[in-house]
């Protein structure tokens, strides 16, 4: 496969904040081909840097979030710092930040200033509650946004309060619409030759994968709630144990792949069975037919089962740890596990690009950056810093190099 500079080569992202959401949207606009420029503080840089599991030192974390970026330290608190950003706004078509708001107006990078020296700017937003309403000025993490985007009410055993995802739901969906949003204003803005504002709040990101459960509970009078690890009337479409304690899910809920589930099972009759043979009796004796099931599974290893369903047609999987994505065939046919080879030499497995382009196929991504490591380049590049004048930025703390 023929590897390009991806189907964003061109475009110019400079990246303002920390933590997830922000970096998390930066980290798949580099991976399509952006030239990505992250500005981070003079100090100790992005707080993702020794975030979650840590070696050296230094996140796991890191090099995949901060991938194929270029590290610009600016201490952003500083006029002398507000002002080399504002010159490299004016050369970029992007820039993307998850500060609360109000924080850019009082520095001065607010969309006003920003569109002054650079009309076609693009200015992203992702926050906790969004640019406006009454709680815009609040902080918001993910957790919040995802309590108060409703899935948390939805996610659990309905006999135990609300659990959350292993992973950082709410930030990584407000990043996906942070970058759903920003191609829709680039694509706009061909048209018109003006930037704009594209306003994520991580609250709204998650409420907009809440489905139909407004109108349910205001028309049909059905509050969802939390359900285990089926959805209500929906059969059978659970995990089910196997003979090596493996988990297996099975989603045979469609009334034709039911029908040939029941043929794998040797249990044809099941489908003629009134209790069963259709979409809304089956949901009402789900407890039943997934008893069923279950006894059936745990004569099997996973990988029977797995083959079993494979042969008859029906969709099936294993319950996968991260042991197992590293592990599959699959995966690694789509280029799903790249090895990002940190700073200390660590190759640290990582997920690979997502989607795949027929065309434009991304470069492998370059691992995250020390802090620092591309200051000088840029600022010299696109800001005009001579010799001079870097160093008195540098001595005074405004900006930093990193040794080479």
């Amino acid at each position: 496969m023929t590897k390009t500079a991806g189907p964003l080569s061109g475009l110019r992202v400079l990246e303002l904040g920390s933590f997830i959401a922000g970096p998390f949207a930066g980290q798949l606009l580099g991976d399509y081909g952006a030239e990505v420029l992250k500005v981070e503080s003079t100090g100790a840089g992005d707080s993702m840097r020794r975030w979650g599991v840590t070696v050296d030192g230094e996140s796991l974390w890191w090099p995949s979030i901060a991938r194929n970026k270029k590290s610009v330290a600016i201490d952003l608190r500083r006029p002398e710092g507000q002002d080399l950003v504002r010159k490299l706004a004016a050369e970029a078509d992007i820039v993307l930040e998850n500060f609360r708001p109000g924080t850019l107006a009082k520095w001065g990078l607010d969309y006003p200033a920003l569109s002054e020296v650079n009309p076609r700017v693009i200015l992203v937003h992702v926050s906790g509650f969004g640019q406006t309403g009454p709680r815009s000025g609040d902080a918001g993490f993910g957790s919040v946004g995802e309590a108060m985007g409703g899935i948390r009410h939805t996610t659990g055993n309905p006999d135990l309060p609300p659990t959350r995802s292993g992973v950082s739901l709410g930030d990584s969906l407000a990043a996906l619409f942070a970058v759903i949003g920003t191609l829709a204003a680039v694509h706009e803005r061909s048209v018109s030759g003006r930037g704009q504002e594209v306003d994520v709040a991580i609250y709204e990101a998650v409420a907009a994968l809440m489905e139909s459960t407004m109108a349910d509970h205001a028309i049909g009078g059905v509050t969802r709630g939390r359900t285990g690890s089926v959805l209500p009337k929906v059969a059978p479409s659970n995990v089910y144990p196997t003979s090596d304690g493996a988990e297996v899910l099975i989603a045979a809920n469609a009334d034709t792949v039911f029908r040939r589930l029941c043929v794998a099972m040797g249990r044809p009759e099941l489908a003629d069975d009134p209790k069963f043979a259709e979409h809304g009796p089956r949901g009402d004796n789900m407890a039943e037919i997934d008893a069923v099931i279950g006894a059936w599974t745990r004569t099997m290893t996973a990988d029977e089962l797995l083959k079993t369903m494979e042969d008859n047609g029906v969709p099936a999987g294993r319950i996968y740890t991260a042991a197992d994505m590293l592990a599959d065939p699959h995966y690694a046919a789509r280029d799903m596990v790249v090895e990002l080879v940190n700073r200390f030499g660590t190759a640290v497995p990582a997920t690979g690009v997502v989607p795949k382009f027929s065309r434009t196929t991304p470069q492998t991504p370059v691992p995250g950056p020390i802090l620092g490591d591309h200051t000088r380049q840029v600022l010299a590049e696109l800001a005009g810093i001579d010799e001079s004048r870097w160093a008195d930025l540098e001595s005074t703390g405004v900006t930093f190099q990193a040794p080479s």
